[in-house]
């Protein structure tokens, strides 16, 4: 277990863009837009049929994006259980989005769907609206991550789990998923995050998940806030080490 320190500013983290990523030249896919980089803006796709959850969501395109030159890299997030609902707003509560909407320059195109009430993440959900902003955009396939809070948390496991092979890096806040399964992604790195202090969701369940992955020799890194309780996202979306490890992350297929 490790604690974050805060070595870059986000415009640190940024000017790795220009290293790591360029402008892009996407598909087109009429129910999507491609507005100016820096501006966060509502999309929509059509979700699987009979699917309850809406086709709209928000997608951030960095600036600097335009369609020409290298993919970028994009960035999936799952929001927790109290921002779920049809009002997109509160997707930017926390996390990456409520960021950019202040202000914040983060070099990865942003994906931040909305679960409806009552509703947890559906895996095939999102599937389906990675395959539909991919084909959009133009992203790098082996530059995508997948991080979330809470519920976002577990359906940050599930997803990754159930695609394996597609994902550069993962980053579980607070939450859990099926241990006996974690194995499936052993060769993807993950860094999972989690407060000593939360009662809403045990740490417990993101230590299994930890010990379970590394006893079959998977590459993770877990962070504890030894004063936290439930809200372990602040810190964790507010250091700029987080977003240059990610960057830092290329996909690798499990063999």
């Amino acid at each position: 277990m490790q604690r974050c320190s805060l070595r870059l500013t986000f415009s640190g983290v940024c000017l790795l863009v220009a290293l790591l990523a360029g402008g892009g030249c996407a598909t087109k896919h009429t129910a999507m837009t491609h507005e100016p980089g820096g501006v966060q803006t509502v999309q929509t796709f059509t979700p699987p049929s009979g699917s309850p959850f809406s086709g709209k969501f928000w997608l951030y395109l960095p600036e600097g994006y335009s369609r020409e030159g290298n993919p970028w890299p994009l960035m999936l997030f799952l929001h927790g259980a109290g921002e779920r609902g049809d009002d997109l707003e509160r997707v930017k509560v926390h996390g990456p989005p409520k960021l950019v909407d202040q202000g914040k320059s983060l070099p990865f195109l942003i994906v931040s769907p909305q679960a409806p009430e009552d509703h947890w993440w559906s895996t095939d959900y999102l599937v389906a609206l990675l395959d539909a902003v991919e084909k959009a955009y133009h992203v790098d396939p082996d530059r995508i991550y997948v991080t979330g809070l809470s519920m976002g948390g577990f359906g940050t496991w599930d997803l990754a789990v159930a695609q394996p092979d597609r994902f550069a890096a993962i980053a579980p806040i607070c939450g859990g998923g099926d241990p006996e399964a974690v194995c499936a992604i052993r060769h993807v790195p993950v860094w999972v995050f989690h407060g000593a202090k939360d009662t809403v969701v045990p740490i417990s369940r993101s230590e299994e998940m930890v010990e379970a992955l590394k006893a079959c020799g998977g590459q993770v890194r877990f962070t504890v806030y030894p004063e936290a309780g439930h809200d372990a996202w602040t810190v964790t979306y507010d250091n700029p080490e987080f977003y240059a490890w990610l960057l830092s992350q290329r996909r690798t297929r499990s063999k």
